[in-house]
């Protein structure tokens, strides 16, 4: 089982924070140490600074790659102005992406059926362009594939997310994949706006 971080911890905080916030602390600690501790401690002081060194190295790594506030915005603009026949051949693409494999579900909750390895799950993406994700629709999407012996659910959504909609997503086994998660996975997809 791999370790993780408890989501409110320090450490976590940071990993999700820009980059240079964890640089930032420490280069400030190394000074304070360099500056208030004896001189035979001073070297120790300023290497208790690693931790945040490694820290912003990681969380660099993570945000090399995402997409900018103006990519998120533009592939959101862009997304809410398709149809839903312009949109799901999308949402298909993206979704068979690393050898999944997508099938259109016939259902009033769900479009489609996603298998991998982590089993079959059912897709939501009708109400991509919806302006609030509330529990309710979460709801619907958890007996669904409940009762169709799916293992999770995914929510395709560019709108607001409420903060208890996404406790129950998570405590759910549904993932939410928002403008964000959608840039980057339609790079150099998306129609000229």
């Amino acid at each position: 089982m791999a370790f993780q971080l408890p989501r409110n911890s320090l450490f976590a905080i940071l990993l999700r924070s820009s980059w240079w916030i964890s640089f930032a602390i420490a280069g400030a600690l190394s000074l304070i140490a360099m500056a208030l501790l004896p001189e035979a401690y001073r070297v120790i002081g300023a290497l208790s600074s690693l931790p945040f060194v490694v820290i912003g190295v990681m969380a660099a790594r993570r945000q090399w790659s995402l997409p900018g506030a103006q990519e998120i915005e533009r592939t959101a603009r862009v997304l809410s102005s398709m149809t839903w026949q312009q949109f799901a051949p999308l949402a298909q693409a993206v979704l068979t992406e690393d050898g999944r494999v997508v099938r259109e579900y016939r259902g009033p909750v769900a479009d489609f059926t996603l298998h991998d390895a982590h089993g079959c799950r059912l897709v939501m993406a009708k109400r991509w362009k919806s302006a609030r994700l509330g529990v309710e629709v979460l709801r619907e999407l958890r007996d669904t594939f409940d009762a169709a012996g799916a293992s999770a659910g995914v929510f395709i959504f560019l709108g607001e997310v409420t903060e208890p909609a996404r406790q129950f997503a998570t405590a759910n086994r549904i993932e939410i994949w928002g403008a964000v998660e959608l840039a980057i996975r339609l790079r150099g997809r998306l129609p000229a706006d």
